[in-house]
């Protein structure tokens, strides 16, 4: 895989493609899981993603014992993150010090590492003001527990909202966002990628297949949800309209290049300006090997243009009537 791109102002060198391990001790056991570390790993792979919430704390329980019987700590970026709730405990939640406080010492713990080397708050927190979840934060730096700091899904408002009052407190910023990306959902490109590429923050951006709207999982054989996908066990029946004819124009660009689905979607991802690194979750090591094909080749100026009239940027494909779309 390698050819590295810079991690914002970091300076910090990743693979393009970043390995994210939600399914790590739920969908994927401990023995795939650790088949797909090492795959990734053998394939030149440096950055691995996680958060304290995937599967109730497993996922980073799992990559501790990797890394631990590999001995391979300072040959990976390591990136956790902290906000969900990790007990019934009322303050066991959100973006504020007693939680941040607790958790980075129990991510520590299971990831079996001295130091968390990109540390996101996981989701925004309208009950802290974000200059007490950056002082707390910077508190992780000075003190060597945490590298560098990183934010997921916020808008572009919270964005510039932290970077000046990091500025103005004197205190470590985030450095990396990590927001949702795919050709179904591309409202990031509207806002949140230009202040992106203004202020040199890094995005690792992640769902680039949709969880398997555009990996061909939903289209080819027809327009269903077969049992045993991610969507059947979230109950979900259907997919608003209008995203089917993007998912099987994708499945038909990926046939007339001679690629997979998912690579095709990756593919994309992978040239879209501002992005430094998408995540992929593979499930299995067959699913990894799939996904590091996206490498292998670059859409040609006429398929980028043809997935614009599909969905342009800045756009969420949905029907106008209809609920929330799943992430």
């Amino acid at each position: 895989m390698p050819t590295y791109r810079v991690l914002g102002r970091t300076g910090v060198k990743v693979t393009p493609l970043c390995l994210g391990t939600m399914n790590f001790g739920g969908r994927s056991d401990v023995h795939e899981s650790r088949r797909v570390l090492a795959g990734y790993l053998e394939s030149g792979g440096n950055f691995i993603d996680t958060a304290n919430v995937y599967n109730d704390g497993r996922s980073e329980d799992i990559i501790g014992e990797w890394v631990r019987d590999t001995n391979v700590r300072d040959k990976i970026v390591l990136s956790t993150k902290v906000h969900g709730r990790r007990s019934p405990h009322i303050n066991d939640a959100g973006n504020h010090r007693w939680h941040i406080v607790r958790e980075v010492e129990n991510s520590l713990r299971r990831l079996k590492t001295d130091r968390i080397d990109l540390y996101h708050i996981h989701r925004p927190d309208n009950d802290t003001p974000i200059d007490q979840t950056l002082r707390a934060l910077d508190d992780l730096i000075r003190a060597g527990k945490v590298l560098y700091l990183g934010s997921s899904v916020f808008a572009a408002w919270q964005l510039a909202e932290a970077h000046f009052t990091a500025e103005k407190l004197g205190t470590a910023r985030f450095d990396v966002e990590q927001p949702q990306l795919n050709i179904i959902d591309r409202r990031i490109e509207e806002e949140v990628l230009p202040f992106c590429i203004k202020y040199n923050v890094a995005t690792i951006t992640w769902a680039p297949v949709a969880r398997g709207r555009l990996a061909g999982t939903y289209t080819r054989g027809g327009r269903k949800i077969p049992v045993g996908t991610w969507y059947a066990a979230q109950n979900k029946t259907d997919f608003p309209a209008v995203q089917w004819p993007i998912m099987e124009a994708v499945d038909k660009m990926a046939d007339a290049r001679g690629c997979s689905s998912s690579q095709f979607a990756i593919a994309w991802c992978l040239q879209v300006p501002g992005v430094t690194c998408p995540i992929i979750g593979p499930r299995t090591v067959d699913q990894l090997k799939d996904n590091l094909g996206a490498m292998n080749f670059q859409l040609t100026p006429a398929e980028l243009k043809a997935i614009d009239a599909l969905n342009p940027p800045g756009n969420l494909a949905r029907d106008p009537q209809s609920g929330p779309v799943p992430r």
